[in-house]
């Protein structure tokens, strides 16, 4: 039985890595895309290093490929605010790159990894070029019938997560420090989705039923700053004296996924445990200490 290909750019990093992973278990044929060498490579995994400009090596990764999911961008939305020149070479330029190569090799479909931001109007550069590649892709389904999906993530954690990952920054201060910091007030709201739920989740979205759809990937419940501070302190044992919120010091009071309206579909993980993901993901952060 002949396998799937499937390309994914971006893999070396967080949630690209957990699906390079996810998918070589579904019997699924890898081509990882990166700037560099990804630290998770699994046997039967293949490597090419590059990046989005380099059309050469992005051929070589995308050719023959039936599916190719795009991660490959810049993400850290507090430095792109004002980079804009940045956001333009890769979040735009890059992608458009990706499609029209993808066009080129008959690609059954093209997965790419949004945000939620590009639909708000607090994103500065960062969520402008967001929302600019979402148009491209788009349109080259318009024009080329190259099919696609969009995905627009809740807040994401797990192992493997950036220094920047708002759990991740937590936990650690917990295990590091014994003391709970959070960058917002006590009623700041979010949608939390552990990355091998969401993983899943984008493996779905290479069914027929989600082409050309937007969909966003995010945690069934909302979850209140002040709620997650007990349950932290109640696991790690921190008194209230050394829990601190920072006010004005985060991204906003509400994440934008629970805005409405809401652009297509919005998927859920089944039967997420958030406290067992948690206690999981801190296992991991202790072994690097």
């Amino acid at each position: 039985m002949k396998k799937n290909k499937v390309t994914i750019l971006g893999g070396a990093g967080f949630i690209g890595s957990h699906l390079s992973d996810y998918l070589t278990s579904k019997n699924y044929k890898v081509t990882i895309f990166d700037l560099k060498k990804s630290t998770w490579l699994k046997r039967g995994q293949k490597m090419v290093v590059g990046d989005t400009l380099d059309k050469r090596k992005l051929s070589l990764a995308i050719k023959g490929s039936d599916y190719v999911f795009n991660f490959a961008a810049l993400a850290d939305m507090d430095t792109l605010k004002f980079k804009a020149l940045d956001t333009v070479r890769y979040n735009i330029l890059g992608t458009v790159n990706a499609l029209e190569i993808s066009k080129k090799y008959k690609v059954k479909k093209f997965i790419h990894s949004s945000t939620i931001y590009a639909n708000t109007e607090e994103g500065g550069f960062y969520g402008r070029s967001k929302k600019a590649a979402e148009d491209y892709v788009e349109e080259y389904n318009n024009k080329f019938n190259l099919k696609y999906s969009i995905l627009r993530f809740g807040s994401i954690y797990g192992e493997r997560s950036g220094p920047d990952n708002g759990i991740r920054q937590i936990l650690e201060h917990v295990i590091k420090r014994r003391k709970l910091i959070y960058k917002g007030t006590k009623n700041s709201i979010r949608s939390y989705i552990y990355v091998k739920d969401a993983v899943k989740l984008c493996f779905a979205s290479i069914s027929k039923k989600y082409d050309n759809q937007y969909l966003t990937l995010t945690g069934e419940r909302k979850i209140k700053a002040k709620y997650l501070f007990n349950l932290f302190s109640k696991m790690f044992k921190i008194s209230n004296k050394n829990i601190t919120f920072l006010k004005n010091k985060g991204h906003y009071d509400v994440k934008p996924s629970i805005f409405k309206p809401r652009i297509g579909k919005i998927l859920h993980p089944t039967k997420s445990d958030f406290k067992k993901n948690i206690i999981q993901y801190s296992k991991a952060i202790r072994k690097k200490k």
